[in-house]
């Protein structure tokens, strides 16, 4: 029998699970690729992650970023000098999201193998499978991240 769950409380969100409550804080279309560009560059200034991200206008990313530094994810330093430099890092707690993240890139990996990858010549056609292309990763070697290194327009 499954019970229903029940509406809790933490950090100023409602959620009924956990993953619900993960998927608040880390969730959406920029957060992960904000965690994990910060995780594998080191501290960065916004205008690093503007020119890393350049599909995220600077409101957006304003936005995400105060977001992850209001729910403990992320550090804002701020400099006082002129002109004021901020720099993000992740905090233990960002850092903890990291290997998730990794997992994530793995399953994104494999989905692409069965599913092929739009703009090229391969992908699935007529119903059948093509194998992935000879520059594609391989999905069995360890991930190191590296494919979120490109221009987040093609996530």
């Amino acid at each position: 029998m499954v019970t229903a769950c029940t509406l809790k409380h933490c950090a100023g969100k409602e959620y009924y699970c956990s993953l619900e409550l993960t998927l608040q804080v880390i969730g959406g279309k920029w957060k992960p690729i904000i965690l994990w560009r910060l995780g594998q560059d080191g501290t960065l200034r916004f205008s690093e992650l503007r020119r890393i991200m350049p599909n995220i206008t600077q409101k957006m990313l304003t936005q995400q970023l105060r977001e992850l530094e209001s729910d403990g994810v992320l550090h804002r330093e701020v400099y006082p000098q002129v002109p004021p430099r901020v720099e993000y890092s992740l905090t233990e707690m960002g850092r903890s999201v990291l290997p998730v993240l990794s997992e994530m890139c793995k399953w994104g990996h494999a989905f692409e193998a069965n599913h092929g990858t739009a703009g090229t010549t391969g992908g699935r056609a007529a119903g059948h499978a093509t194998a992935p292309a000879a520059d594609a990763p391989d999905t069995d070697a360890p991930d190191t991240g590296n494919d979120l290194g490109m221009a987040v327009g093609e996530v």
